[in-house]
């Protein structure tokens, strides 16, 4: 593989250009006004692998969005990687913080990105991530170095949280067999310190309607006199935690897997400065559950956060009402050993429980996902250290994730398969918010990297 890196360089443009087509597209899967668009992202993602040297690709219709399946099979008794990835995006919103319009990409320098980011929804999470793969694939099979199978499994859910993902793996289980796979929708800790994902939370989503008068009611006749469900709600929120931001709902924190302090002490030496840390975020402190670090809190806590919380007039002018109803989002973060049902239904009866008379409160349940831990003394996991080493001449810091992929531990359930999390985007990259963008150094180094795997793989597997 000594001209991989030749062969990046020599063909960035047209892998940027391609990449930014995709990005074009917008594959929400959160409105179905988007459906189209899904269906379009589909067939783009399919005609690129069938480019990059699939010899098999097919979009699989499920209950939900298209699943594309490609495969290159080279020899039966070679170790089979499968890549996992997916073509949906979060909305926009609020389009108004975006700088350039979220589908309009552009490339723009920026001071971590002095050569320039792509800017776009979906640009990091995951289309650029995922389109890696398709170019490290195309390198692999042009230049005769692919050393094993490779499949792919492109879903257009993930956003939404994969449900028809499960219905899919029960009935294609010998179709996605594999020894491997191999996920970049994670990130790393900054562009001269490579690390490897071996941790990801677990996810508990639900919205919460709160109803009070059966209309909405004149603030002045009314007020005072009836419960106002806004007030009600944003009351019930507080109280879901305490003054050491510890989460109040009962039994919350039964099945909390404690980190060692050996953990947390390597936790530690990853580096980190608080000051840049909020210089970024333009935040004056810090904040969240007492006794533990920032970057604690974001990977090894659980956390209940409000996602979207509406009701009554949001309107321009004044409009002096007293809303029937008021709504919030709210998500879950989980850590090991918490099952995500078993909080939902927690978190559904404390809820519940804490609703004072004079308005009914209904939540409602949206998904979910168990929490995951990659072991870092397997073959899988050192042919990921390998690559980064050759890659970066740098030995690779294993990291645990705030974020949440719950398909991870979904197909080690169903495929009897480990997982490795090969992420390129960094912290800065505003995935999920506006101007979300990736760098084009990332996006390339992540091409020339993840062949590396290909090979230290396939050599440690037939050792």
């Amino acid at each position: 593989m000594d001209n991989l890196n030749t062969y990046v360089e020599d063909n960035k443009d047209r892998f940027l250009n391609e990449l930014i087509e995709l990005l074009k597209i917008p594959s929400i899967s959160a409105d179905s006004a988007y459906k189209n668009d899904i269906l379009k992202t589909a067939d783009a993602v399919k005609m690129r692998l069938e480019e990059a040297g699939c010899d098999k690709v097919e979009i699989c219709e499920t209950p939900g969005n298209p699943i594309v399946f490609g495969e290159k099979i080279i020899d039966k008794n070679l170790p089979t990687v499968l890549v996992y990835g997916h073509y949906d995006v979060q909305p926009p919103d609020p389009i108004n913080l975006w700088d350039s319009p979220p589908f309009e990409p552009i490339i723009k320098e920026t001071k971590i990105h002095p050569e320039g980011a792509i800017f776009a929804r979906g640009a990091c999470d995951d289309k650029g991530q995922m389109y890696m793969h398709v170019k490290a694939l195309e390198y692999m099979t042009s230049s005769g170095t692919l050393p094993c199978n490779v499949k792919f499994m492109i879903e257009g859910e993930e956003e939404v949280g994969s449900e028809s993902l499960g219905w899919f793996i029960e009935r294609n289980k010998e179709k996605l067999s594999n020894d491997v796979i191999l996920i970049s929708d994670t990130g790393m800790i900054a562009k001269d310190v490579p690390s490897i994902t071996t941790g990801l939370r677990g996810l508990s989503y639900v919205e919460v309607e709160v109803t009070g008068p059966n209309r909405d009611l004149h603030s002045g006749l009314y007020g005072g006199a009836v419960a106002n469900p806004i007030n009600v709600l944003t009351k019930m929120i507080a109280s879901l935690h305490d003054e050491n931001n510890h989460i109040t709902v009962p039994g919350f924190y039964d099945k909390v897997e404690e980190a060692s302090e050996l953990e947390r002490a390597k936790m530690a030496e990853a580096p980190f400065s608080l000051d840049k840390y909020k210089e970024a975020l333009d935040i004056d402190d810090v904040y969240g559950e007492k006794g533990y670090s920032t970057n604690e809190r974001n990977s090894i806590r659980p956390t209940l956060d409000v996602n979207g919380i509406w009701g009554g007039y949001i309107g321009e002018g004044a409009k002096t009402v007293i809303a029937s109803k008021a709504f919030a989002k709210i998500s879950m973060r989980l850590v090991p050993d918490q099952d995500w049902k078993e909080i939902t239904q927690l978190f559904k009866k404390h809820f519940e429980s804490i609703a004072p008379k004079g308005v009914r409160v209904e939540v409602k349940p949206h998904h979910g996902g168990q929490a995951y831990v990659t072991p870092i003394d397997t073959i899988e996991y050192q042919a990921a250290n390998d690559a980064y080493v050759e890659s970066f001449g740098k030995t690779p810091i294993p990291q645990r994730s705030g974020g949440s992929i719950p398909i991870v531990a979904l197909f080690e359930k169903e495929l009897k398969s480990k997982t490795i999390l090969m992420g390129f985007g960094l912290d800065s990259d505003a995935i999920h918010s506006p101007n979300e963008h990736f760098g084009i150094w990332n996006y390339l180094k992540g091409i020339k990297t993840i062949p590396l795997f290909y090979k230290h793989f396939t050599k440690l597997s037939q050792e």
